[in-house]
């Protein structure tokens, strides 16, 4: 593979402009490039140096050996482990795989004490970064499977991945919340059936994104249990944001309220994992709701209480908040003021930080209509 080919593929991966690139080498090491000389690099017409393979390997996350051709006869992964996110080579990938079968992979306690992990890290850390990092982690779990345990750690994995995806994609997170589904039935274990189904159902209908699969998974996990837990809390939100979406008031009212009961009985005081629903999060799930609906008394309320609450670190889900009262502003009315407001507090937020979700939402808000 051309080191320009490689270059670019890295940086579209990361979901990067040529700009955005040159940007996160000059911060790094002082340097100037510009966009132009990373194009010229992309075109083979120039051929980075030594002092800028190093600079690359460091803001792309890759291995200087790849840079410096010497992995040029591995090809790199293009289906789904290697989509959208900086390529994993696929030696690489076999060497993990065949190792695990060989020594034994992690145990139980310590796959939940790398799940606890991730489930913090979604909350703060970029998709791309904790895609590339959890499809080697499938690859692991993958040769454990024998142990039926384990499919529920494959399932919660899988479930992670999918949510690296734009939901709008259509195809690649669908299909992943459904294997993660299908994983979490070899489990045999109820309580991870219906978080997988819940989670992926509030992911998809929060991003407006592919209802009909929402629906569906939201009404297995309830199928599944109607006993209070997080998974039907996320079931719950994700069918009434489903509904909201397509104008049907009254259902996404009624789930709404259906939601605040469940949350009396299993609200979480975690306040920073992914597997938790503590107070301002549920505030975030109804802002959004009510801002679809136009309800905008319960929409501010809910971003205040949200607000009062949120850890100051998760700068993202501040964003949301704050775009969120952009599109109670469009819906009011003032669709070039809501716009506008929404707008500026997704630039407000450094682009590391940008997010599937956050880029739907400017969608969303930019679509509204006086």
């Amino acid at each position: 593979m051309a080191i320009g080919t490689l270059i670019k593929d890295l940086r579209t991966a990361r979901g990067w402009s040529q700009g955005r690139l040159a940007s996160a080498v000059n911060d790094a090491f002082g340097t100037n490039l510009d966009r132009e000389y990373i194009s010229r690099w992309e075109r083979s017409k120039v051929t980075p140096g030594s002092f800028y393979l190093p600079c690359l390997s460091t803001v792309l996350d890759v291995p200087l050996a790849i840079l410096e051709g010497e992995m040029k006869r591995r090809e790199l992964l293009t289906d789904a482990a290697g989509s959208l996110i900086a390529p994993v080579v696929v030696s690489d990938l076999l060497d993990i795989g065949f190792a695990t079968r060989l020594r034994g992979g992690p145990d139980l306690d310590a796959w939940e004490a790398r799940l606890a992990t991730y489930g913090t890290e979604y909350m703060a850390l970029g998709a791309a970064d904790i895609q590339r990092r959890v499809s080697g982690e499938l690859v692991v779990v993958q040769q454990q499977l024998e142990k039926q345990h384990l499919w529920s750690v494959a399932a919660r994995l899988m479930t992670l991945y999918a949510k690296t995806f734009p939901g709008s994609d259509g195809s690649k997170a669908v299909q992943w919340y459904r294997r993660a589904a299908q994983a979490a039935d070899q489990s045999g274990d109820d309580g991870t059936r219906v978080w997988v189904r819940g989670r992926a159902a509030v992911a998809l209908g929060y991003e407006g994104a592919s209802l009909g699969v929402a629906d569906a998974l939201a009404d297995q996990a309830m199928a599944i249990s109607g006993q209070p837990s997080p998974g039907l809390l996320n079931a719950v939100f994700g069918k009434a944001h489903a509904a909201a979406v397509r104008g049907d008031v009254d259902t996404a009212r009624q789930l709404m309220e259906h939601g605040r009961r469940v949350f009396d009985s299993v609200g979480s005081s975690e306040q920073a994992s992914d597997y938790a629903v503590p107070w301002w999060r549920l505030n975030v799930f109804i802002s959004l709701l009510a801002a679809r609906l136009g309800d905008e008394r319960t929409a501010v309320a809910a971003q205040d209480a949200a607000r009062s609450e949120l850890p100051p670190e998760l700068t993202r889900f501040a964003t949301h908040l704050e775009m969120h009262r952009g599109l109670v502003l469009t819906r009011s009315g003032d669709v070039s003021g809501g716009t506008a407001y929404a707008r500026t507090a997704l630039d407000a937020l450094p682009p590391e930080k940008h997010s599937l979700t956050l880029r739907l939402l400017m969608a969303e808000v930019e679509r509204t209509k006086s």
